[in-house]
């Protein structure tokens, strides 16, 4: 009776401190695992996986957050064929004005500017002549606005995280498939040089079948706070216990391993250390004791799905180390990793020496010669990368990554094709704050990760890129 009466009164407190994600207690194999609640897709909706939309011939977008990313990627889009910038939007009018500036010096015609009311943003989404909303705001803003585009018939662009709680991750995934229209989060990750080589790689079989991967976002923010307007993400951090920026690494390592395109992600644990360095960087700002401050300095959320693979993903944005995102795989074949070295280590094979033929006692005990390690990433050089390389390096955005981003964004609208990213994707990635919350509040308890495909998983066999075909 007593046990029964403490998993009553757990169960309430939890539910208090996570309102948005209702949940239930099931046992599997004698553990507890937490479920929360899958909503029943409305009656006359289906799964938007593969979503198309007629071709655009030319893409006609309005910008809405002209601050820290918002001014880089209007830049971006001038080099972009067959684009127009219709609208630029901010709450600050100086901000707008900056940003006319680019197109200026683009030898563009001046957009449509919104300002000076928290609302303006309304009157972008509702105009006509716009078939993509790109939103570039701080991350509360982020929902609101996708949704209302999407009401207003706009394709949608939409920052990391895309949401971070499970109400407005189930609000996005229900209006994408009401409205048939696309909302896709901007993670650039999954473009950079390596990740995508890699990736190649791994669809050509070179590392055998894919165990484990790992990701994270490791930076030390610490000469970055001030730069978040109204210091939101610091409160995001002082507010919310979780993994509050996984993208990063979420986003290569579920390309690997197929989710929700014959895999899926089944259950996760997360669990973190205190928190130390953030109470101790507002001591220092303002001399105000912080006793409450949620994020743990380190966060660590393991994953496995549904085909018995495992996923690691880590955050710390407090202590003094080396920027990371980890990206590292290990298959039956071979193992591929890029910080702090990049490399690959690959068993000996036929394929491998056609590569290597002077080298001698290859191994998987170490990594392959940095030559090898040439070739081979020469040899396998996504197609994305044969055509864009060389305009995103001269372009730029993170190396060259946001270019290559944006550009497939607008191809895949151009032609019809499906995006890269689909809405799944954006819930998949951004659900480990409200899921890793729910386990770290919990105990580390295990916490069932939704199928927000609610049974689509399954139908794409592989994960790829759509191209026109020739």
């Amino acid at each position: 009776m007593i046990k029964k009466i403490f998993l009553v009164a757990l169960i309430a407190v939890v539910a208090i401190s996570c309102t948005q994600c209702p949940f239930t207690s099931k046992k599997s194999g004698g553990v507890k695992i937490i479920e929360t609640v899958v909503p029943e897709r409305p009656a006359g909706q289906k799964d938007v996986i593969g979503l198309t939309v007629d071709p655009i011939d030319t893409v006609r977008v309005g910008f809405i957050g002209l601050g820290m990313r918002g001014p880089g990627a209007v830049k971006r889009w001038t080099f972009i064929p067959k684009t127009k910038i219709v609208a630029l939007c901010d709450l600050r009018p100086e901000r707008v004005e900056n940003a006319q500036k680019i197109l200026t010096e683009a030898k563009l015609p001046k957009a449509a500017e919104y300002s000076g009311t928290p609302d303006a943003w309304k009157k972008l989404c509702e105009r006509k002549d716009i078939d993509l909303v790109y939103i570039v705001t701080d991350w509360k803003h982020h929902v609101p606005m996708a949704l209302y585009a999407m009401e207003q018939g706009k394709n949608v662009s939409v920052e990391v995280p895309g949401a971070m709680n499970l109400k407005d991750i189930w609000a996005l995934i229900n209006t994408s498939e009401r409205t048939r229209k696309h909302c896709m989060m901007l993670e650039n990750c999954v473009y950079d040089f390596f990740e995508l080589t890699t990736l190649n790689m791994a669809q050509h079989n070179v590392f055998g079948e894919i165990l484990h991967v790992e990701g994270s976002y490791i930076h030390n923010l610490e000469d970055f706070w001030d730069a978040y307007w109204n210091n939101w993400r610091m409160d995001y951090n002082k507010n919310f216990r979780a993994d509050i920026y996984a993208t990063h690494g979420m986003g290569p390592a579920c390309q690997l391993l197929d989710i929700h395109r014959g895999d899926k992600m089944n259950v996760l644990v997360a669990m973190d250390t205190k928190a130390v360095g953030g109470p101790a960087y507002i001591k220092k700002k303002t001399g105000k004791e912080v006793k409450d401050f949620q994020n743990g300095d380190h966060t660590m959320t393991i994953i496995r799905t549904e085909n018995g693979k495992t996923i690691q993903i880590q955050h710390d944005v407090m202590n003094p180390r080396p920027y990371s995102r980890m990206y590292q795989l290990t298959g039956t074949d071979g193992f591929a990793n890029k910080y702090p070295k990049q490399g690959y280590a690959l068993r000996p094979s036929e394929e491998l020496k056609k590569v290597a033929p002077d080298h001698e006692n290859l191994s998987a005990h170490g990594f392959v010669p940095e030559d090898v390690k040439d070739a081979l990433m020469k040899k396998y050089k996504h197609p994305i990368h044969v055509e864009l390389e060389e305009m995103a390096k001269k372009v730029g955005g993170h190396g060259g990554m946001d270019f290559i981003m944006d550009y497939r964004l607008v191809y895949c609208l151009q032609n019809g094709l499906p995006l890269d990213m689909d809405v799944y994707d954006l819930a998949e990635w951004s659900c480990l704050a409200p899921l890793g919350q729910l386990s770290i509040k919990n105990g580390n308890a295990p916490v069932k990760v939704p199928d927000f495909t609610r049974g689509a998983w399954n139908k794409v066999k592989g994960y790829r890129h759509a191209f026109v075909k020739k």
